[in-house]
């Protein structure tokens, strides 16, 4: 397992954009205006514009882990998974799980 991404949801993209650029110093090395900037590379920090994205965790601060076996782990979590994709034509397979407690996770 490796973390991937960390990610970070905001009303106010650019001000958010603006502060984690100029106030603290981070290298913006990607965006999608109006949807997402992100910083940094392997892992990353993604600012994400709140209600961008569909699935359950679009509100709240997301952790990716890569793991060799996704598969594997979602057969072993089944109880958990609250959303997977098998992965479109050139695009990763991905998950969505959370604890016990109820917090999501991508």
């Amino acid at each position: 397992m490796r973390l991937a991404v960390f990610e970070l949801y905001f009303e106010d993209l650019e001000s958010a954009k603006r502060f984690y650029r100029d106030t603290l110093g981070l290298e913006l090395t990607g965006e999608q205006s109006g949807h997402h900037a992100q910083f940094g590379t392997n892992p990353f920090l993604c600012l994400e514009r709140r209600g961008a994205e569909s699935y359950p965790s679009r509100d709240k601060a997301v952790v990716f882990i890569e793991v060799s076996e996704l598969q594997a782990m979602v057969e072993r979590l089944r109880e958990r998974i609250l959303q997977f994709e098998a992965g479109a034509p050139g695009r990763p397979a991905w998950a969505v799980l959370h604890d016990r407690k109820g917090t999501t996770y991508s």
